[in-house]
């Protein structure tokens, strides 16, 4: 899961580059077509022509591939891609998750395991789908149907494919 997310994320973060590696380009060869697009933004934003201009001046001024990066592109440094980052993060929160599960599986007699399993593991899901909805202030049955059938989902595709290939318990 964490290598996943290593690799979604460093993909994300080399676009990420080589959108700041061509608008430096852009910056160098046509500043005034760049300042014309940053004050085109503003304008959307609301703001009049008058003060769009003079705000993508003293931006551009200050930084313009950073001013270009945020308003044009929508990078930053907080919502940039950080690939170390999220693969720790998908790693702590797999080895977390999993430890409700491994627990049942300690705790369960064999002869009850495979459904146990997961009856249990869809049960802990909707739960920590209620939990991270009331965290987030999201509708709490719509998040926890959601992540509940996505799972069953993925377990009843992963039993499929263990039955298919004769490694199904």
């Amino acid at each position: 899961m964490a290598a996943g997310e290593y690799v979604s994320v460093s993909s994300q973060a080399d676009t990420e580059s080589a959108d700041l590696t061509r608008e430096k380009a852009e910056l160098a060869e046509n500043p005034r077509q760049e300042h014309a697009e940053l004050m085109a933004i503003y304008v959307k934003r609301g703001l009049d022509e008058t003060l769009a201009s003079t705000v993508a001046a003293k931006l551009m001024a200050h930084d313009a591939l950073t001013a270009h990066a945020r308003d044009e592109l929508g990078i930053s440094d907080t919502l940039a891609a950080k690939p170390v980052q999220a693969a720790l993060a998908s790693a702590g929160t797999f080895a977390a998750g999993a430890l409700l599960p491994l627990l049942m599986v300690l705790l369960l007699p064999a002869s009850a395991l495979m459904w146990g399993l997961a009856g249990s593991s869809l049960f802990f899901l909707a739960l920590l789908g209620l939990i991270a909805a009331r965290a987030g202030g999201a509708p709490l049955l719509v998040s926890a149907t959601r992540v509940t059938f996505w799972g069953a989902l993925a377990m009843g595709l992963t039993a499929g494919v263990g039955a298919l290939f004769g490694v199904a318990a």
